[in-house]
This record gives C-alpha cells, structure tokens and sequence, in this order.
C-alpha cells in the first residue's frame, strides 16, 4: 500500500476523531456535520464539535426543560425553544466554566469562535427548515481588541540564525541534541524566515516536493490545492546541506517520503517545530514571544518592505483575501505615506 501524504493522513486521523467527538453529541448534529463536509476542512469540524459538546453541556446544567437529560438524548426541537438572552447567557458562562474537573476561561478570540460556530450549526437547521428561529443570528459578536503584530527585526533574523549555527543560550542537554540537529533546524528555520510557509505546510513536505532546478518547493495550501513557492539562495543553500544528511537517514515505515525527520525517524509534528522555534528564539529576543507563524510574519513583512506589492505579500502568503494582508502590514503602509511627506520639496533649500 502506497505512503499516504501527511495532509491526507492528517485528514483521515480526524475523521475518526470526529466520529468519536459525534457520539458524545445529540445525534441529530451528525446532519450539521455531513452538511458542512464539502465547504469547511477537516480541522474545522473537529473544532465545531469541541464548541457544540460546550454548548450543550451549558444547555444541560442551566436550562431546567433539560435536566437530567443524557446529551445524546436531546432533540433538535429545543433550538426554537432558545431566545438571544439565552445564547448572550451561555457566552457570559464560557468566561468561566468547569468540565471534568477542568477548570475553562474564554477571552473575546475563543467567545467569537464558539458564537461563530454557533450561526454556522443554526443557519444549517434554518435553512433546511427544521428550526424556525435563529437566535444566534441576533447576538452582536464580541469585539476584538486589536493585538500588536509581532515580527523580528532583520538584526534579530541575523542573530536567530546564528544562534541555530552556534548556540549560546542552549543547556548542555540541549546542546548535545543540536550536534544532531543542527542540519535539520537551520533548515527549517532559514525555510520559515526565507518564505513565510505555514507550520503545518513546513510538516507536510515530503523529498519530492523540494525542486533545486527552480529553487522551488510544492506545498498544501488551507483548502486543500497544491501551490509552487519559491525560494533564494539561502534556503537553498540550507536544504541542500539537510538534503545530504536526510539522504542517511532510514525513516520509520510511514514516514519513508518526509523531508523533516524527527530523532525517532519519523516525521517531525507541528507541536515540535514550534518548540525548535521557541528553543532557539527564547535566548535570543528575550521581551518577543516567537513562534513559527510570528517568523511568517517577519517574512511577510520584509517582503512587503522590499516590493511595496500587498497583492504579491498576499499571493505568496497565500491570503484569500488581500484585506488581510492589509491589515497586518498597515503600521508599514503608514510609514511608507509618512515617507511620502519628506519626497516632495515645495522649494529649493
């Protein structure tokens, strides 16, 4: 049987968690999820199970018409029996709330997924005409406070880089695992700080996804479809230097076409890049908490600066939209109209 990719695989893990999340849910949410299979992906839903198994376990503890009621017993009917002050009371409950034994706080980002999740599971049953109300539709979405982007300085990229090449800030224990690693990190970092990839698109390459020809390497992107991101010299270079070590290596069967390995021979998890990236960056940029998708940014970032081109920044960084770029990169647009007042000279000194 042939090696599955890891998106693949990725997708496949999930689809059993899934099922096994259903099973703790009313069994008519199993519809909501078929429904929603063609347009959402597979990490998603999982996360709308986690939100739903919340949601009905508040419903449970707080509404009276549902006490003593095992969850997978409820029916589709109390949807219309919830009003918008229920659903502003169970996010005024996800504040704080505990669940075996488990002790829960929601801030603003985690309130507006779970009430997000909440439209998309009423609109399912709203518009197939199984429910006639749609509170959740009603309920203002928590605001988000705006959070300071966080992004190296080109002078913190030189020493991050260093710091993988000879490191300083590392513990002896640390240091005798680099003498194994080093190939492998400066790899990966100089990949994430040398094209802004995602974590999960840096774990999901395999051998031949890198082509040296075109100092290319193919890549999933969020949806599913397959892009060409290229890369400069020193990516280059730090692959190929990886390339002669990795071609060494006897990975562990499964793992047989991953480009990053772990010490156990199998393919390195997204969970461990972002722990290289915090072993490395924490004895460097002490006052930044960094982590790969702050190195995407930095990316970004320097990209924008170079070009002045959002809708290149966008493409490369794989936006959807390029509003979301926009708003990462507006302190930069900022600077650059600031700048705009210093070229014109009305007069001649």
């Amino acid at each position: 049987m042939a090696e599955q990719n890891y998106h693949d695989q990725v997708n496949i893990e999930n689809a059993v968690k899934l099922r096994s999340l259903l099973e703790k849910l009313p069994r008519f949410c199993k519809d909501f999820f078929r429904g929603i299979e063609s347009t959402t992906s597979s990490r998603t839903r999982i996360a709308y199970a986690y939100d739903l198994g919340v949601f009905f376990e508040f419903l449970v503890k707080n509404n009276p018409s549902l006490k003593d009621t095992p969850i997978t017993d409820i029916k589709v009917d109390i949807l219309d029996e919830l009003t918008p002050l229920d659903i502003e009371e169970y996010l005024e409950y996800l504040n704080y709330y505990r669940s075996e034994d488990k002790e829960y706080i929601n801030r603003e980002t985690g309130k507006k997924r779970k009430l997000v999740c909440l439209r998309s599971f009423y609109n399912y049953y709203y518009q197939k005409q199984i429910i006639k109300t749609n509170p959740p539709s009603l309920v203002s979405v928590p605001k988000l406070r705006e959070k300071e982007i966080v992004r190296l300085d080109p002078n913190e990229v030189a020493l991050l880089l260093d710091e993988v090449e000879n490191p300083k800030n590392l513990t002896e224990a640390q240091k005798k695992y680099h003498a194994k690693t080093k190939s492998r990190d400066l790899a990966i970092m100089t990949l994430l700080l040398g094209t802004g990839i995602r974590v999960s698109e840096c774990v999901g390459l395999d051998i031949d996804d890198v082509d040296f020809d075109n100092n290319g390497i193919k890549i999933r992107r969020k949806g599913g479809f397959e892009v060409v991101i290229y890369f400069g010299d020193e990516v280059r270079e730090a692959l190929l230097d990886y390339m002669e070590e990795r071609k060494q290596l006897t990975a562990e069967e499964g793992h047989g076409n991953a480009l990053f390995l772990s010490l156990q021979m199998k393919r390195l998890s997204v969970r461990a890049i972002e722990n290289l990236v915090k072993k490395y960056s924490s004895g460097v940029v002490k006052l930044k908490n960094i982590t790969p998708h702050k190195l995407r940014s930095t990316y970004g970032t320097s990209l924008y600066r170079e070009t002045g081109d959002i809708y290149l920044v966008a493409d490369v960084l794989g936006h959807r939209d390029v509003n979301t770029t926009k708003k990462h990169y507006a302190a930069i647009e900022d600077s650059r109209r600031r700048s705009a007042a210093k070229v014109v000279k009305l007069r001649k000194e």
